[in-house]
């Protein structure tokens, strides 16, 4: 778990204001590396996060074989490129194989790597694999749309841009029947 120094923090806020060629000392300014810092608290959250805590013994055995299925789970992130946010909705579904997770353990899953540096790429295999990794399932499906500020703001300043992401794993992955289902279900079904 990494610490956490909001004061070193201000003093960058207060630093990066300088030479931008702002005058930290201005009234709209003169709290504003307290309010950055804590901001980044919040943002870098993930990196503070045990998953052990988050799934706190919410798996449970279940003789469930049907999708479980958490759609339009909203995330927030940070470019690890050019520091700006990207956001959009996470869709994520299991097959159990004798254990389910509780269904509120899924978007904190999602919030916990978000709330990282981050890829969206990255984002989405990592909620998959953790998914793997703690329920054993038959196959997760993990499909993310982005929209991301550092290509709207910036560079190609495409506003109207979405990222779409996925990971397929085990019989989402090998099974085409499967994986159009919870596309369908999802809402993308012109997706492949």
């Amino acid at each position: 778990m990494t610490d956490f120094n909001r004061q070193k923090l201000m003093d960058i806020t207060h630093e990066l204001l300088t030479e931008i060629g702002e005058d930290p000392r201005r009234d709209g300014l003169v709290r504003t590396p307290l309010r950055v810092a804590k901001a980044w608290e919040f943002f870098s959250l993930g990196y503070r996060s045990e998953l052990a805590t988050i799934i706190n013994e919410a798996i449970f055995e279940e003789e469930c074989s049907e999708m479980v299925i958490v759609r339009d789970i909203e995330f927030f992130s940070m470019c690890e490129h050019h520091l700006l946010p990207f956001f959009g909705k996470a869709h994520v579904g299991y097959i159990p194989d004798g254990k389910v997770i509780g269904l509120s353990k899924i978007p904190r899953i999602v919030e916990m790597f978000s709330r990282r540096l981050q890829v969206q790429e990255r984002l989405t295999h990592q909620v998959a694999e953790t998914l793997k990794d703690v329920l054993d399932p038959i196959g997760v499906a993990v499909v993310m749309e982005g929209r991301h500020l550092c290509m709207q703001m910036r560079g190609v300043e495409k506003q109207n841009s979405f990222a779409t992401t996925s990971a397929m794993l085990g019989e989402f992955h090998d099974e085409v029947e499967t994986r159009m289902e919870f596309l369908s279900i999802i809402g993308l079904r012109n997706f492949r």
